[in-house]
C-alpha cells in the first residue's frame, strides 16, 4: 500500500490555506444544504477557481444549481489545498464532502479505506503537467538524470507519480530517499526560485507553474502529458450513499460547468487570473494563464484505461506492492461512454 508513511488524520484547519474559512460551527438548518468543497491553487482546477470566484461574488454556480435541483438553500465552503495527499486526509476527516484531487492521491485513499471511503464521481481535467528543464539543458532521455535532482509537488501526489514512473521505465532505480535521480518534493513556489538558481536538474509539476518555468526561469518541456489524467471530482462514499440527490446534482453543475468553461475560455481565463491573485496575494499575468490554457481540456467523464495506466504507473514506481482492484473507485455514472462501448464490444 503506497504513501503509508503519511498520517492517517490531520486537524482540519491546518490542512485549509489560511485566507479560506473553514466551518464556523452553527447548528445545521434542515433548509440549507451545508457543503465543504475542496480545489487546489492550480489551472488544472480550473473548475473549483471558476465555482470558488462565483460563490465569492454572491452568484454561487453549485449553489443556484443545488437548490434548483432539491429545493433547499445551499452553502458552499471553499477549501483550498496544495496537494492531494492533504485533500484527502480532510475527506477521511469528514472535514469536506468533495473535492477537486489528482487521481494519484484519490486512488491511495480508495485503497487505504479499503474501497469504503472515496468514490471519482466526475471527470475535470487531462494535461497541463509536463517536466521542464533549462533551455540549454542538454537532458533528453531518463538516463540522461543519472546523478541529477528533479523536483515534485509532493511526495506521493500525482505528478511525483508520473515522474517516477517515467524514470523507472526509463532503466533508472529509483527510491523514496534516493536511487539513480534524486526526486525532492518541494512547493512549487519553491520550486521557481531553486529552478532559477540552478539547484534543480527538472522539476515535473502542473499549470501555471509549467508556463511560469517557461516564461519566468527559461525552461522548456521536455515531457507534456498532454494526455493524462490530472484531476477528477471524487466525494466521499458515504455523502454518495446519504445524500445522492445532492451528489447527482453537483455532477450535473460541473458537467453544465464544464460546458461554459469551454464556451466562454476568455472569461474563464479573466476569472483564473483573479482568482489566484486571491488566493496566492501575488500578480497573476494574463499571458500566463493563456499559455497554460493550451494544455489542459476539460472532462466529464472518466476513461478508465487511463486510471488503469496510472494505478500501474504507481505500482512501477514502488508506491504499491501489488496492483489493487480499484474498479469500484469509479461510479458508473463517471466512466466515459467510449470505454462502455469498448466493454459491449468485448462482450458481445
Amino acid at each position: 500500500m503506497f504513501f503509508s508513511r503519511f498520517p492517517l488524520l490531520f486537524l482540519a484547519a491546518s490542512l485549509c490555506l489560511p485566507l479560506v474559512s473553514c466551518r464556523d460551527g452553527k447548528e445545521e438548518d434542515a433548509n440549507v444544504i451545508e457543503l465543504n468543497f475542496g480545489h487546489f491553487p492550480n489551472v488544472t482546477h480550473v473548475q473549483g477557481l471558476v465555482a470558488h470566484h462565483f460563490s465569492r461574488q454572491g452568484n454561487g454556480w453549485f449553489e443556484e444549481r443545488v437548490k434548483k435541483a432539491t429545493g433547499k438553500d445551499v452553502r458552499i465552503n471553499w477549501y483550498v489545498y496544495n496537494a492531494g495527499p492533504s485533500a484527502m486526509e480532510a475527506v477521511f476527516a469528514r472535514s469536506i464532502e468533495l473535492t477537486y484531487v489528482g487521481p494519484s492521491p484519490a486512488i491511495n485513499a480508495f485503497v487505504r479505506s479499503r474501497g469504503q471511503d472515496i468514490r471519482m464521481i466526475a471527470g475535470a481535467v487531462e494535461g497541463g503537467a509536463s517536466l521542464v528543464v533549462a533551455e540549454d539543458s542538454s537532458l533528453k532521455e531518463p538516463q540522461d538524470f543519472r546523478g541529477k535532482v528533479i523536483a515534485t509537488p509532493q511526495l506521493g501526489n500525482t505528478q511525483d507519480v508520473s515522474a517516477r514512473a517515467w524514470f523507472s521505465r526509463g532503466g533508472l532505480h529509483v527510491t523514496q530517499r534516493g536511487g539513480d535521480v534524486k526526486i525532492l518534493p518541494t512547493p512549487n513556489p519553491e520550486q521557481l526560485s531553486l529552478f532559477r538558481q540552478g539547484k534543480l536538474d527538472g522539476v515535473w509539476t502542473v499549470e501555471p507553474w509549467v508556463s511560469r518555468l517557461v516564461m519566468m526561469a527559461k525552461g522548456r518541456v521536455l515531457v507534456n502529458e498532454e494526455d493524462s489524467i490530472a484531476t477528477v471530482l471524487v466525494c466521499g462514499a458515504d455523502f454518495l450513499k446519504e445524500k445522492p440527490e445532492v451528489a447527482q446534482a453537483v455532477v450535473k453543475a460541473h458537467e453544465e460547468l464544464n460546458q461554459w468553461i469551454r464556451e466562454n475560455p476568455e472569461e474563464a481565463q479573466a476569472i483564473v487570473v483573479k482568482e489566484l491573485e486571491e488566493l496566492t496575494h501575488s500578480k497573476v499575468e494574463p499571458e500566463l494563464i493563456a499559455r497554460a490554457w493550451k494544455s489542459i481540456h476539460m472532462k466529464d467523464k472518466i476513461f478508465i484505461p487511463k486510471l488503469q495506466q496510472f494505478v500501474q504507473d504507481a505500482y512501477h514506481a514502488g508506491f504499491m506492492k501489488e496492483v489493487p482492484d480499484v474498479s469500484g473507485l469509479v461510479t458508473p455514472e463517471a466512466v466515459e461512454e467510449k470505454q462502455l462501448a469498448m466493454k459491449e464490444e468485448t462482450q458481445g
